[in-house]
């Protein structure tokens, strides 16, 4: 967990020092000016430790309004940070073409200042798009005939959630649209593959009641996600179970005799000495054979022995990315990142672009998502 945040404020930090060369650069002004600026992207920075700081210290409203500038402003820089790159390219295909190919397009190459208002004005824009893009849940629907159902059963439904993060920003009237969508659903079963929980989890218990209305037919199951181990353990279960959830940690349970349902902790609490080091493949051999294997694993990653021990994984955390093209890097850590697989052995893989947001309150090109699972007797 250290590493990760060395790691990220390092990133992080440096994406801010390349925004303050790129405005210095823009706009010549007084040194009280460039230090006010370089205040003020100090405390942007900084603003995740703050967040925790205020919460810890019972100053709620303080706490959700630097969530909301912070995180808000973390999408902002990211993607003016990609759209600086992208115009880098052009600036450096011109001088190639200039200096080198002996064209004079001297008059194309893009001022300083245009190199610092274009990348935010399109950062501006794509973050708007994506705040209503990251409100506007979206519905999946997937089907599986399968033998494994009883023939008296006409439909079995499974409604998936993931990653809600509920926190400083998803709460509230957020957090009641998702769970109406869920509602909508009628489900049989409602399942939250992990991080229901953001990193904050001290003042958010108003959001219980939110989620105990909902109720499916034959109950809520969840697993834990990495940030369940980040928020704490304990307080992250407690809250969980208080929600309604039954939390399967390396367990797996039959219902009614239709489907068996197991779940598996997040390896993140390997690192934490909280991880209950149990094989998918006996968890599944010691529930009722000859039954439908619903295997919910919070990280898309499929253990080498395990299919056609499970008839069908759900997982998330991948956010397919969340902001566009950050996509494009957990594409390259993650084989499956979002959609239905199909597995060796007759075993199946569904991976949710998650329900809610991590960070920045937005999402571009990766609408956030509730997924109906019709099982249906073959």
């Amino acid at each position: 967990m250290i590493l990760f945040l060395l790691s990220f404020f390092l990133l992080y930090g440096g994406i801010h020092l390349f925004f303050y060369i790129r405005l210095k650069a823009a706009f010549q002004r007084t040194p009280g000016v460039h230090a006010a600026v370089v205040v003020f992207l100090l405390v942007l920075l900084i603003s995740p430790i703050l967040v925790r700081l205020f919460e810890r210290q019972g100053y709620e409203g303080a706490a959700c309004f630097l969530s909301y500038l912070g995180y808000s402003w973390m999408g902002v820089v990211f993607l003016f940070f990609v759209a600086s790159l992208c115009l880098d390219f052009y600036r450096f295909a011109v001088w190639m073409n200039s200096d080198i190919g002996g064209f004079d397009l001297h008059r194309l190459y893009p001022s300083a200042l245009v190199l610092f208002l274009a990348p935010l004005l399109i950062s501006v824009t794509v973050n708007i798009y994506g705040y209503f893009e990251a409100i506007n849940i979206r519905t999946e629907h997937l089907v599986i005939k399968t033998v494994k159902i009883p023939k008296n059963v006409e439909r079995f439904r499974i409604v998936q959630i993931s990653d809600v993060h509920v926190g400083m920003i998803i709460r509230g009237g957020r957090l009641e649209r998702m769970m109406e969508a869920v509602k909508k659903a009628s489900p049989d079963i409602l399942v939250s593959t992990g991080d229901l929980v953001d990193g904050q989890i001290d003042n958010i218990y108003g959001s219980l009641q939110i989620l105990k209305s909902v109720r499916a037919k034959y109950g809520n199951y969840a697993v834990t996600g990495n940030h369940e181990f980040y928020a704490g353990l304990e307080q992250a279960l407690a809250f969980t179970r208080r929600a309604g959830f039954t939390v399967l940690r390396g367990e797996g349970v039959n219902i009614d005799g239709i489907i068996n349902v197991a779940g598996v902790d997040d390896p993140a609490g390997k690192r934490m000495g909280s991880y209950r080091v149990i094989p998918e493949t006996k968890i599944l051999a010691g529930l009722p054979g000859r039954t439908f294997n619903l295997l919910l694993k919070h990280q898309p990653i499929i253990d080498p022995e395990a299919p056609g021990a499970f008839d069908l994984q759900l997982s998330g955390h991948t956010h397919k990315g969340q902001i566009f093209p950050f996509s494009m890097v957990t594409g390259l850590v993650f084989s499956f990142q979002s959609g239905s697989f199909q597995l060796p052995g007759g075993s199946r893989l569904y991976v949710s672009r998650g329900t809610g947001t991590w960070g920045p309150p937005v999402r571009f090109l990766s609408p956030p998502e509730i997924t109906i699972i019709d099982l249906i007797p073959e």
